[in-house]
């Protein structure tokens, strides 16, 4: 995620950088499944909580999306130059809590299925509602409800309807046993396969020069055909031109929302998480501890991608120059570090956590004088 907001997009010759080919569109891909894992733990994990329990476990999180939804409206405030995405996540959170009674089965199909319908309720809808009229949605933006709520569903960077298909594949993988390594090793190469066959099946149906032609002249600045697939390497602004060509629809240009797109992605996703369980299975007691106080970054990020925003400010360091990735991601690290071997939580964790618990309470407390 930092290396796609600092590094350079480009090197010195034209070509994507490094990390801009690795990250792009997949940092935030990950971020949501990750989103439906913790989802799926929270509402039991394996076996979904029932009855009260699971209307109270709901409500937890129904208040943490509001939360959060909140906070990403305040930053969307300062001039960070980031399309900050804790407001889509919130909606996505809010989404997913109508499927939280699903287990790992129904919810891969339905993620399935979502992926391919989503994208083309996209296509028919987004020329029916307001243009896009945020660069970040921020509290300014509930003056126009109507449009706030177009592009966190639809027309925005990190379109929650689309997005969904994230959410649903990290639900089903918080419904697995995580702890076997077979599983893991499942995971991950299911996830390779996945973000392979996405990505060459798309590059086979878009290989015909007429094709290319058609979309290159769509684009926001059109571009020479020969030259449309650097282009989409770079990205789009979260969704393909709207009222443009379906065969948009076969692209897999990062942050586009197409099938091909949300495929490779949550393929990316799933390699990533599979990968990174088998190696934190595979350390003993000791060295996993340590693993832990290393990365304590990845238990505080909702503080820390909040405070991430804030150092993409121009006025405060460490500077907005892709030289000071390293220093932006030292930061980071050093303070998840801190956080993590005094076995604190973050400041933003701990605050969403209180209320959220609160809730979670109340609708206990309710549910037992309803039915004593």
């Amino acid at each position: 995620m930092v290396a796609t907001h600092v590094a350079a997009e480009r090197d010195a010759d034209g070509s994507l950088s490094l990390a801009h080919q690795l990250a792009s569109g997949r940092a935030s891909a990950l971020f949501a499944v990750l989103a439906g894992v913790t989802l799926a733990l929270g509402t039991g994990g394996r076996v979904p909580a029932v009855g009260r329990e699971r209307a109270a476990r709901s409500a937890g999180f129904a208040v943490r999306a509001l939360m959060v939804a909140l906070l990403g409206l305040a930053l969307g405030g300062p001039d960070s130059g980031l399309a900050v995405i804790l407001t889509y996540y919130g909606v996505l959170f809010l989404l997913g809590l109508p499927f939280v009674a699903l287990r790992a089965g129904p919810l891969l199909l339905l993620a399935t299925a979502w992926c391919v319908v989503a994208p083309v309720v996209s296509e028919v809808v987004r020329p029916l509602l307001p243009d896009r009229g945020f660069t970040s949605p921020d509290l300014f933006s509930l003056a126009e409800p109507g449009r706030l709520l177009a592009e966190l569903l639809f027309t925005g960077y990190y379109p929650a309807v689309p997005w969904l298909t994230y959410l649903l594949v990290g639900m089903a993988l918080g419904r697995l046993d995580l702890r076997r390594p077979a599983v893991a090793a499942a995971v991950a190469v299911s996830g390779l396969v996945v973000a392979v066959a996405a990505t060459a099946v798309s590059r086979l149906l878009t290989g015909s020069a007429a094709l290319r032609a058609t979309l290159a002249s769509e684009l926001p600045i059109p571009v020479r055909p020969d030259e449309l697939m650097d282009s989409l390497a770079g990205g789009l602004p979260g969704t393909t031109p709207t009222g443009g060509s379906w065969q948009w629809l076969l692209t897999a240009a990062p942050h586009s929302a197409t099938p091909f797109d949300l495929a490779a992605t949550v393929g990316s996703s799933l390699l990533v998480v599979g990968v990174c369980l088998l190696a934190c299975g595979a350390l003993p007691a000791v060295p996993g501890r340590a693993v832990e106080v290393v990365f304590g970054a990845g238990r505080m990020t909702l503080t820390l991608y909040s405070l991430h925003v804030v150092l993409k400010t121009p006025s405060v360091p460490p500077g907005d120059d892709p030289e000071d990735l390293a220093r932006h991601v030292l930061v980071l690290l050093a303070i998840g570090a801190l956080f993590a071997a005094a076995r604190w939580r973050g400041p933003l964790e701990a605050a969403v956590g209180t209320v959220s618990t609160a809730a979670v309470a109340a609708v206990r407390r309710v549910g037992t004088s309803a039915h004593p």
